[in-house]
């Protein structure tokens, strides 16, 4: 992938520390890319809004994208409406009964009598921050008020009342969710692409 920025986002990728300036840079790259092919435009004619740490954004009427990328991968969605992201290696090495106490369960209870596993949580994790991603959240202030639900596949934000579904994809070595409002007819743009960061 060549690599496509405006002198904005190079002077903002200088101020960040070498790793986040080529992960910034390189996001950013496959943005451009990937919406130039969408509609038609020189990569650097689109119009892309896209600071470090906040979400993308286009202009009112281009419609909505997220992305996500995980040590090897980058994922990108476009749809006309609000859509929500998330990219994570299935072999993720995290403690995850520990993750389930600290952020999906008040109560040990459903924990230790084996039923939940490490792929189970990290499903609920991939679709709760791809729901953040459609709220345009942010992850330490609002992870603890989704609510996850694999039967319907549905997602619940208590305090705010949103309610979303979601999608969960096995895709190699990645699991990928998205969440949109929509029940019927969704056909979004979806690029994956592997790549060593």
């Amino acid at each position: 992938m060549q690599d496509v920025a405006t002198l904005e986002e190079i002077k903002t990728a200088k101020e960040l520390t070498s790793a986040r300036s080529k992960i910034f840079l390189e996001t950013r790259a496959y943005l451009r890319q990937s919406l130039s092919t969408l509609f038609d435009l020189d990569p650097l004619e689109i119009p892309i809004h896209a600071l470090p740490g906040e979400p993308p954004s286009l202009p009112s009427g281009m419609g909505n994208i997220s992305l996500s990328h995980c040590k090897d991968a980058i994922i990108i969605v476009w749809h006309k409406r609000k859509i929500g992201i998330d990219i994570e290696r299935t072999d993720r090495d995290f403690n995850y009964i520990k993750f389930a106490e600290k952020y999906f369960f008040h109560t040990n209870k459903s924990i230790h009598n084996n039923y939940l596993t490490k792929n189970m949580i990290l499903n609920q994790w991939c679709a709760t921050e791809a729901a953040i991603k459609w709220d345009h959240g942010k992850l330490a202030k609002d992870i603890n008020h989704w609510q996850f639900f694999e039967k319907p596949k549905k997602l619940t934000h208590k305090k705010k009342n949103i309610h979303l579904n979601y999608s969960q994809i096995n895709f190699h070595n990645w699991t990928i969710a998205l969440a949109y409002e929509e029940k019927t007819s969704f056909n979004p743009e979806i690029i994956c692409c592997s790549k060593n960061f």
